[in-house]
């Protein structure tokens, strides 16, 4: 690993897949808490300049994340995640979509299946996110929405939240 520890990312048309890798100084533990606990979710899991703000979430298998990412003049941009495997510590697997502020899945919107992974590497964690959708086109519509850029963003707000609770658990 580099020091700077690089966004890896990977479109594969031919399986409408979406790749997403990162490395973070921070221990695996820590690293699973920051991904699956909504008050820590929301200090995150928006790119800037917005915010991310859960109105319900139940982490468990068959459970759900319902959130807004929230731009600076106060627009809501609904999701949910919705759990349909969990190895605690290690992976979850999650449909992602767009929704609406009550939950309801926007069918006009692409949904991915997103299988999480963590696997620490000697003082360092590495995310990989395989986001899987229906169809190129769907793939290509989130990548044209701007998702790598957000995902870079986001995942530099992760680093930036766990440099914060290592210094404060030691």
């Amino acid at each position: 690993m580099t020091a700077d520890l690089p966004l890896s990312i990977t479109a594969d048309m031919q399986t409408n897949r979406l790749t997403i890798r990162r490395s973070f100084d921070a221990p695996k533990a820590l690293v699973w808490d920051c991904c699956t606990k909504a008050e820590l979710l929301d200090q995150w899991f928006a790119p800037e300049p917005l915010t991310a703000r859960t109105r319900s979430m139940e982490f468990r298998e068959g459970g759900h994340w319902h959130f807004a990412m929230i731009d600076p003049d106060g627009a809501e941009y609904w999701a949910r995640f919705d759990y349909e495997a969990i190895d605690p510590i290690d992976s979850y697997r999650a449909r992602d979509a767009f929704s609406d502020e009550t939950g309801a899945v926007n069918p006009d919107m692409p949904v991915s299946v997103w299988d999480v992974t963590f696997e620490e590497t000697g003082s360092r964690t590495v995310v990989q996110i395989v986001a899987t959708y229906e169809s190129a086109g769907a793939m290509q519509s989130v990548r044209d929405m701007g998702m790598e850029a957000g995902m870079k963003s986001v995942f530099e707000r992760l680093d930036r939240l766990l440099k914060t609770r290592c210094v404060t658990a030691e």
